[in-house]
């Protein structure tokens, strides 16, 4: 399965998640408003397929410091603890779903968050 296909499918079962495309590239909301995968190709000075979400608090400094290889951070957004996650250099997928189900919490409303177990 290419990645697209793995973080669409991962993205897409979490509670009233939606797709549609945000400054040219695949991007997943949560109750139509505020995002919490992008998903980018070859963009913004990273080369490879990458996603960016939202992290807790320490989390982006302390996955960056611990892999570099396989996690940085984004601009425009990693000033606001958004963890980057290079999907081209072996990825866990479990942790990668992780991820996206942390970003998610972060930014859907109580009543959806409280729905993951």
């Amino acid at each position: 399965m290419d990645p697209l296909a793995r973080i669409r499918a991962i993205c897409l079962d979490l509670p009233e998640s939606t797709e549609r495309p945000s400054h040219g590239s695949p991007t997943f909301f949560v109750a139509a408003k505020k995002a919490f995968v992008y998903y980018l190709e070859d963009r913004h000075r990273e080369p490879g397929t990458t996603i960016w979400c939202p992290a807790p608090l320490g989390v982006q400094a302390e996955m960056v410091a611990a892999e570099p290889t396989r996690f940085f951070v984004p601009p425009y957004v990693g000033h606001r603890g958004w963890i980057g996650v290079r999907l081209d250099v072996e990825p866990d997928w479990d942790e990668v779903a992780e991820i996206v189900r942390d970003g998610y919490r972060l930014v859907a409303p109580k009543r959806l968050s409280a729905l993951l177990t």
